[in-house]
């Protein structure tokens, strides 16, 4: 009986952190969306990259680890394009750039490659 409960759970949790992932990228998503409306120098603006680089900067610590499961051709990808995610975050906070489009776009497909 325990054994059977605990291997429902194992097969549950990365379900359930895909989803919780999921959800985290649908706030960003819709922070993003608001501070493209209202600009970056804005509140919504500054919530939403708060936020934007609170979620890659959990996301690269979780993939440099070396107890992730997911493929090595994967994370390498992944942590490329959290690289660049924090780059461009970076340069928007320097005021280098306004533009949000390539950052809701790149989280979009990441949030959408979860399901």
């Amino acid at each position: 009986m325990y054994e059977f409960a605990y291997n429902e759970v194992v097969e549950e949790s990365p379900r359930l952190m895909r989803e919780r992932e999921r959800q985290a990228f649908d706030k960003v998503l819709k922070l993003l969306e608001a501070a493209r409306e209202c600009g970056v120098g804005s509140r919504e603006g500054i919530e939403a990259i708060y936020y934007l680089r609170k979620l890659w900067w959990i996301l690269l610590q979780d993939l440099q680890l070396p107890q992730n499961e997911l493929p090595a051709e994967l994370r390498a990808g992944l942590i490329s394009v959290g690289r660049w995610m924090i780059r461009e975050i970076d340069r928007i906070d320097q005021g280098k750039g306004d533009d949000l489009s390539r950052v809701i776009e790149i989280n979009e497909i990441i949030r959408d490659g979860l399901a």
